[in-house]
């Protein structure tokens, strides 16, 4: 096995061992989900909200459907996309239509007890999951990856493929389209920083304006995709040659049998995480169905589906080939690995958030 150099940020409270989202989901259009109230011992449908796609079909398999054959009063109502501005809409208004939505935990760290439920979570042992994987308003559900890769049947002569970040940024030696998702979670402030020779160790506090710069030299090459789906949808058409899409997106398209390559470079991992918004009708229900979530039965099962990072530190996943080729934390991982910092994202995350927003309109 080759030797990995793996780094973890100074300040994230996060070890090498750890998982960490962005950015997942599945099923249904958006929109708010007629969920039932927690009445005693009378039918409670949850209003779950994530990114859709087949990272939202995994976690109905692994996390719903086991959570309704042992509760048959509670049913789950799919919809997506996620989005902290809709939560804090519902709050505003105080018409909460939505129980348990995917968020990343800096933004619930951020508001939490503002726009998100402080969660009682009973007799969770922390030292039985990774640091940082329940917070005071969040559960992770899973970690995820973000790893760079190519189309090989466009750069189909290992010698001359690309092999580093800087090459992702090189449009005159790699020539093609690009693609990348605006989520935060999915390190799109971190990756240009680190092309341009950022040490792992020294990212935070993120220059932005020096992170949106690099990517202005490519922009016109480069496909912003707003989610995670869209960019598989562009990397399984040969839409974009090169993208940064995260693991479970990636292991999809292994699945399909695409002739995807990647690139262990240096790796940016984030936390996906859940949280119940603030006024959810169904907060008791909701609370206790992201406890189950995070035993290691479903947190092997979603792992095994979809080749993320798992959260429990007692679960055993059984990884197909694929599952192993987008293993972070695997042997197939020969280059450094960088966990976002939940701490400065959560200090920093709207204003971060207006910054990239502006700019991608611009």
């Amino acid at each position: 096995m080759k030797s990995r150099s793996r780094t973890v940020l100074a300040g994230a409270g996060l070890t090498a061992a750890m998982l960490l989202l962005a950015a997942c989901g599945g099923g249904g259009g958006g929109g708010g989900g007629d969920a039932g109230s927690d009445a005693a011992g009378g039918q409670v449908r949850l209003a779950y909200v994530s990114y859709g796609g087949s990272g939202q079909d995994a976690q109905i398999k692994a996390f719903q459907e086991p959570y309704t054959a042992a509760h048959p009063n509670v049913t789950f109502v799919n919809s997506s996309p996620a989005d902290v501005a809709q939560v804090k809409a519902q709050v505003t208004s105080g018409v909460v239509q939505w129980d348990v939505v995917s968020v990343a935990p800096a933004a619930a760290t951020q508001h939490c007890g503002k726009l998100f439920e402080k969660l009682n979570l009973g007799d969770l042992n922390t030292k039985d999951f990774v640091p940082n994987a329940i917070g005071e308003c969040y559960v992770g559900n899973f970690g995820n990856a973000s790893p760079f890769a190519y189309n090989a049947d466009k750069f189909p002569d290992p010698a001359t493929a690309p092999k580093t970040l800087a090459d992702f940024f090189d449009t005159a030696k790699f020539p093609g389209k690009r693609g990348v998702i605006t989520n935060l979670q999915n390190g799109i402030l971190e990756y240009p920083l680190l092309a341009e020779g950022v040490a792992p160790d020294k990212l935070y506090p993120l220059d932005v304006d020096r992170a949106l710069n690099k990517w202005a030299t490519i922009r016109k090459d480069t496909l912003f995709a707003p989610n995670v789906g869209a960019l598989q949808q562009a990397a399984a058409s040969g839409q974009v040659d090169m993208f940064l899409l995260s693991d479970s997106r990636l292991i999809a398209l292994l699945n399909e049998k695409k002739n995807i390559k990647i690139v262990w470079d240096t790796t940016v991992v984030s936390v996906n995480a859940l949280a119940v918004p603030l006024g959810s009708k169904n907060k008791e229900t909701a609370q206790d169905f992201l406890r189950s979530l995070v035993q290691p039965g479903p947190v092997a099962k979603i792992t095994e589906m979809l080749g993320t990072v798992p959260v429990n530190l007692k679960a055993k996943p059984n990884l197909t080939d694929n599952g192993k080729a987008v293993e972070v934390y695997g042997p197939a991982n020969t280059g450094k690995t960088v966990v976002q910092d939940i701490e400065w994202y959560s200090q920093h995350w709207d204003e971060v958030t207006t910054k990239l927003n502006n700019w991608l309109v611009s």
